[in-house]
């Protein structure tokens, strides 16, 4: 028999049936991971887990330890939580001796008048000179001038071949011929208007 014409045997079992609570095919026995909330079918076809860990602190304080992380022993845990509230309190210390500096600073500049319209010209005039300072922007202007110094002199030779073409060309031949006839019909046509009286052509 031809590879082709074989008969194609599915690798699931239809016979065991569907569960239509899951929609998905389900073997003959229950396979559900260890830990995982008991689910009850209710008469309606709806799935719904018999308890749900709530999600907190309380939580998070029942979570097992992970065998990676070293346990620590009642006095260490003890220490840490003390150390852990100390810098709490230093924490909640230095953000109110920030504030009350910032706020200092704050009626400093007021009395100087300095305002944040002067703050941010102040800014961007320092920003502007660290930028015209900087190695960057000096090789990026030396670049450009010599860009533009080379640009110059491009056309500078360009406009010199150019005006070099057009006195080759007005010493031609066919162009002195040409001048020759604008020159000759520019007289004929000066020495009609002096002939016809206020300059009328009849």
């Amino acid at each position: 028999m031809d590879a082709l014409e074989q008969e194609y045997k599915s690798p699931f079992n239809f016979e065991q049936g569907v569960n239509s609570s899951y929609l998905y095919l389900s073997p003959s026995v229950i396979v559900t991971p260890p830990g995982s909330p008991h689910v009850t079918v209710t008469a309606r076809g709806a799935v719904r887990p018999d308890s749900i860990t709530e999600v907190g602190e309380d939580a998070v304080m029942s979570v097992a330890v992970s065998p990676s992380i070293p346990t620590l022993t009642e006095e260490e845990q003890e220490e840490l939580r003390d150390e852990l509230l100390r810098v709490e309190d230093e924490v909640v210390t230095l953000s109110q001796v920030l504030a009350a500096k910032e706020k200092q600073v704050a009626d400093i500049k007021r009395k100087l008048g300095i305002t944040p319209l002067n703050e941010l010209k102040q800014n961007i005039s320092k920003s502007w000179q660290e930028v015209t300072t900087s190695t960057a922007y000096k090789k990026t202007s030396e670049g450009l001038s010599v860009a533009g110094q080379k640009a110059t002199a491009a056309f500078t030779s360009m406009g010199s071949a150019i005006s070099r073409k057009f006195e080759d060309v007005r010493n031609t031949p066919t162009f002195k011929s040409f001048e020759d006839k604008v020159e000759t019909l520019k007289v004929k046509d000066e020495k009609r208007s002096q002939d016809e009286p206020d300059g009328i052509s009849g």
